[in-house]
Parts: C-alpha cells; sequence; structure tokens
C-alpha cells in the first residue's frame, strides 16, 4: 500500500476536461493531465487488496469484470504514488502492448471492479496509466522490441486494428519476420477510422506503428486480402496466417424507405470523416455532411455517442439518438451486484455536449424506426418512430422489444446513421481462407484457442469473439500471438 489509509485520506480528482464550448470548436483532445502531485496522491487511493479484482479480468454474468490483460493494477498505482514511473511503464509493459490506445478509448473495466468502488469512487486506474505511458514516451523509455535474433519464420498479419497490432508487435520481438496487410490507406483498423480523433488523436497510433516499422515490422497498406491478394498466394509465402479484420459487417436497419440518400452506417460516416481531417493536416472539416442538418444516430453504444459528438462539431441542426431497450437505473440494482460490470447509465461526452448544445439528452429510449420517407428527388426528409415495449419471452428467458401500435410519430430528419452494431466477419474473407464460422459468424475455433479449422491460419480479435473492446482486441492479439509462436518453435516464451 502506498500510503496509510490514502483512500480515505483523498478525494477521487479526475484530469480536466475541456469545456463543451470550447471542446466541439475542432477536433483535439479535450481530456487533459493532472499536476504530477495529484496524481500521485490518486495512485495512493489504492487499497492494495488482497483480492484484487480490478486485474482479475474474468466474465461474470455475462460481462467482463476486471481487465482482461491481467494489468497488474495495486502494483503499478504503488510504483506511481511513490513517482518511481519508470518502474511503473516496465510492471505495466509485462502485460500491456497498448496502454496508450486503453487509456483514452477503454470503458476502464478495472475500475469498475475495484474494492475502492464498493462505497466510494473507484481508483483512477485508467487516468495513472495515462501518466505512466505518456511519461515513458516523453522520456524515451518506450523500446521499439527490435529483436536479436530472427528465427527465420514468416507471419503474416491480416488487419491493422489492436489485435492484428499486438500480436505483429510480439512475434516480431520474438524474432519471427512479420507482414501486416491493411485494407485502408492508413493503419489502424478502427482505431483508425471508427474512433473520432477527439476522443483518440490519430499521432498516437503513428507514434507506435513508428516504432515496430524501426524493429522490423513491414506494414501493406491499401491491400485487400481475400480481393487483391488471394489466401492462396499468403498460406504459400508465410508460415502461419492471423486473421485480425475484425467484425466488420454492419447491421443494418430494413425498413421501408432504407434506399433514400442520406442514410449511412456509423463506422462509414466515421471513416469519411477521419480521413477528410487526415488527408488536409486538420485545415478542412467535412461539413457539408452534416452542416444544417437533422440527424437521428440509431444506436445506443459508444458508436453511438462518437457520431453525436462528431456531428455536432460539424454543425448539425439538431441530433436525435434512439435506443431500443430501457434506459437503464441510475443506480446499481440488486440483481447487478459488485464485482459484475454496472448496468447503469451514464452520459458520455457526445451526451454532454448535446446537452450543452441543444439543451436535452439527445438519447430516446425503447424507440425504433419503422419507415424512412423520402422526398421527389429520393433524399430522407423525415424518419417514422415507433415505441417499443419490453416483453420477456416464454422459452428463453430473454428480454423482447414489441412495437407498439399506435404509438408512430414523423421527426424531421435528413441524416441518417445506423449504429446498430456487427454482424461478423466478412464472408470474402473466411471464404478465401476457407475457414469455418459459426452461427455469428466469427471465425470458429476450440475454446480458449486461436487456431482456425485450416492448419496454419489463426484468428484474434472481433473476428474472433464478435464485437467488443479494444482491450478485449488486444488480449486476443496477445494470447493468439503465444499460441502462433508455440505452434512455430515448439515452445514459446511470450
Amino acid at each position: 500500500m502506498s500510503t496509510k489509509a490514502g483512500y480515505l485520506k483523498y478525494d477521487r480528482v479526475d484530469g480536466t476536461v475541456l469545456k463543451e464550448e470550447e471542446r466541439t470548436k475542432d477536433f483535439q483532445e479535450f481530456h487533459l493531465r493532472l499536476p504530477f502531485q495529484q496524481r500521485r496522491e490518486q495512485a495512493e487511493r489504492c487499497m492494495n487488496c488482497g483480492v484484487p479484482f480490478c486485474q482479475n479480468g474474468t466474465m461474470i454474468a455475462g460481462m467482463a469484470s476486471g481487465c482482461p490483460l491481467h494489468n497488474l493494477v495495486p502494483e503499478i498505482n504503488t510504483l506511481v504514488a511513490h513517482g518511481r514511473l519508470e518502474e511503473a511503464f516496465r510492471r505495466l509493459s509485462m502485460t500491456h502492448s497498448f496502454p496508450e490506445f486503453t487509456c483514452r478509448v477503454c470503458p476502464a473495466l478495472c475500475e469498475a471492479a475495484c474494492t475502492c468502488g464498493v462505497h466510494d469512487a473507484p481508483v483512477a486506474t485508467k487516468e495513472n496509466e495515462k501518466e505512466v505511458i505518456e511519461y515513458a514516451f516523453e522520456h524515451g523509455l518506450v523500446p521499439d522490441g527490435k529483436p536479436k535474433v530472427r528465427t527465420g519464420k514468416k507471419v503474416a498479419v491480416i488487419g491493422s486494428g489492436p489485435s492484428g497490432l499486438a500480436a505483429a508487435n510480439l512475434l516480431n520481438r520474438r524474432g519471427h519476420e512479420v507482414t501486416v496487410y491493411e485494407r485502408k490507406d492508413r493503419v489502424g483498423g478502427l482505431l483508425r477510422y471508427g474512433i473520432p480523433n477527439m476522443k483518440l488523436d490519430k499521432s498516437v497510433i503513428d507514434r507506435r506503428v513508428g516504432l515496430m516499422e524501426e524493429a522490423g515490422i513491414r506494414f501493406l497498406t491499401g491491400v485487400d486480402v481475400g480481393r487483391d491478394v488471394p489466401a492462396s498466394a499468403l498460406m504459400e509465402q508465410y508460415d502461419s496466417v492471423i486473421l485480425a479484420c475484425g467484425a466488420s459487417n454492419p447491421r443494418d436497419i430494413q425498413v421501408p424507405g432504407r434506399d433514400a440518400e442520406g442514410i449511412f452506417f456509423a463506422v462509414d460516416f466515421l471513416g469519411m470523416v477521419t480521413k477528410k481531417l487526415l488527408d488536409t493536416d486538420f485545415a478542412e472539416y467535412p461539413k457539408s455532411l452534416v452542416e444544417g442538418k437533422d440527424v437521428l444516430v440509431i444506436g445506443g453504444g459508444d458508436t453511438g455517442n462518437d457520431c453525436v459528438g462528431t456531428c455536432i462539431r460539424l454543425g448539425a441542426k439538431s441530433v436525435r439518438q434512439l435506443e431500443m431497450m430501457p434506459q437503464p437505473p441510475v443506480d446499481r440494482l440488486p440483481s447487478n451486484p459488485w464485482p459484475e460490470w454496472p448496468r447503469v447509465l451514464k452520459v458520455d461526452y457526445g451526451q454532454e455536449e448535446a446537452i450543452w448544445k441543444y439543451g436535452s439528452d439527445p438519447r430516446i429510449y425503447q424507440t425504433t424506426v419503422k419507415e424512412f420517407v423520402k422526398d421527389k428527388k429520393g433524399h430522407l426528409k423525415e424518419a417514422v418512430l415507433i415505441s417499443l415495449r419490453s416483453e420477456k419471452d416464454e422459452k428463453s428467458g430473454r428480454l423482447r422489444m414489441i412495437p407498439v401500435e399506435g404509438s408512430e410519430k414523423k421527426v424531421k430528419t435528413s441524416l441518417v446513421l445506423i449504429a446498430a452494431g456487427f454482424l461478423g466477419s466478412e464472408q470474402y474473407v473466411t471464404e478465401s481462407f476457407s475457414v469455418s464460422t459459426d452461427a455469428r459468424t466469427n471465425v470458429k475455433t476450440e475454446p480458449g484457442k486461436y487456431l482456425t479449422t485450416r492448419k496454419g491460419v489463426y484468428t484474434a480479435g472481433d473476428m474472433h469473439r464478435g464485437q467488443s473492446l479494444v482491450v478485449w482486441a488486444i488480449a486476443e492479439g496477445q494470447r493468439a500471438a503465444r499460441e502462433v509462436d508455440e505452434d512455430l518453435m515448439g515452445y514459446s516464451n511470450l
């Protein structure tokens, strides 16, 4: 423990967040770091529990509890509290490939499982880790990972999202020759084009990729494996292949008028915005996509929230966000005890900005779209919304949302962004490699394993487990790398 009862001595204090009026003027990150002495005090709040649930990373009631990477949280917090940031970085690096990503975009599973959070605010572990990794970069402590000896084995990683990058990083460090294939024009996968810049500045990705290139990893962008390059060619060229292409098949909304002009999948929309910003070095914002429009975001998750924040920055006239499920409770219910993930109402940055801009929370619960209405030129002009009621299915016990007849209402809408999740991997990739998939089109493996039904072909990340979090993708990439290494070398020290 850092100090005697530090969790009683100090209240939780988060880093400064820029006010909505200031931060919505651009696409820059708006979470600032605390002065170092205050950061040390926040780390001192760690109780150094006998049983640290924060680093457990297991599934409870179908949801993750604690860090899937098993970061040694109490040890890291203790080192931060003592001001020993270089040692804290070494400790964090034992389990984590890319803390600079998760400290910005992770929902902090560690904090949700923090013992201190049972009766008080949890330890600010996410921001503590940000202090550690940024200190490490600022002081040249982050190694490129270039191996001293090469094994002579060659591995191809298909996809440069968090799982692909994590696998490539470890396999290269082991000494294998690694090539990463990315179908987009830049490396990063959904880190690059699925998460807005104000949430994850793209220079953070470039900084890490630069180190990986220095270490010998080769990145080939603009190459769509399965279309531009057949799987057979890669199987001949490499000893192993890892499929880390993500769950990139978006779930659609099939209702009358779906063909109206002005309806986009959220991930495509966010990608277009980010690409324009990067192509012009942030000199031009793609305001023509949104400015002056009434926007309807379908989906209440992280991607939907990112769409809300993005549209506000691009000058939307109004923004509504539909959520099919009922509004969560403000406090935990007895049926959702700690250390389960808390199923409670959260107001994320996009909703905060909408409340500031338009005067109310943009979310409309238990509602979906019944129809899109077009004008004579085929442009979207209205959406017909319908309320839903919950009903438990007698056979499965699951909650179903049933339309309420007569509850329809029309709302002016000129832009729709569908953020309803993803259905799994894309068929052309799995067919090209002749790997089996499950009912959700995730690539099939044995439980807890990463080898697919085809010898020499492995999988990791969302393509393996379905749509999930960046921290889970990194964990999957690390574990897949170990399995590949063990199969190639007969043992693994990863």
